[in-house]
C-alpha cells in the first residue's frame, strides 16, 4: 500500500497539490493509480483543496491527531521550519504519509515541493 502524504498553505488549490502528487509519482516511478490514500495533518482537515483532491482521486482521505504524526516523526527525512512551527513535526507531508501507511512503513519519496504543496510517498511493508 502506497501513501500520500500531504501539506500545503492555507488556501491551496487541488490542482496545485494534484501536481504535488504526480511530482512525487514521477519521482518514484510509479503510476498515481497506485496510491491508495491520501494523508494529512489535523490542521488541513479543513482545507477545501485536500477534500476536492480526495474526492476527485476517489481516495480516502486520513486525517493524522498530533500523536500520530509524533509517533513516526524519528522516520521523516526533511525538515521544514514552516512544518515545525505549524504542526510540531519535522515535515507533515513525510509524517502523514509514513503514520497512514502503517507502522511497518518506508518512504519511497521524501518531501517534494510544489507551488505551495508538499508531497511524499510511503510505501508499507507489509505488502509491496
Amino acid at each position: 500500500m502506497i501513501a500520500a502524504g500531504l501539506g500545503c498553505r492555507k488556501g491551496t488549490s487541488a490542482e496545485t497539490l494534484l501536481s504535488a502528487l504526480a511530482a512525487a509519482c514521477a519521482e518514484a516511478n510509479i503510476s498515481r493509480e497506485s496510491v491508495s490514500v491520501l494523508a494529512t495533518g489535523e490542521i488541513k482537515r479543513h482545507e477545501p483543496g485536500m477534500i476536492e483532491l480526495a474526492e476527485r482521486l476517489h481516495l480516502p482521505l486520513h486525517i493524522l491527531d498530533e500523536a500520530a504524526l509524533k509517533q513516526v516523526e524519528t522516520r521523516t527525512r526533511t525538515v521544514s521550519k514552516h512544518s515545525l512551527a505549524q504542526t510540531a513535526t519535522p515535515s507533515l507531508s513525510e509524517a502523514a504519509a509514513l503514520a497512514a501507511a502503517g507502522e511497518a512503513s518506508e518512504l519511497i519519496v521524501a518531501r517534494l515541493i510544489a507551488d505551495g504543496a508538499t508531497c511524499a510517498l510511503a510505501r508499507s511493508k507489509d505488502h509491496s
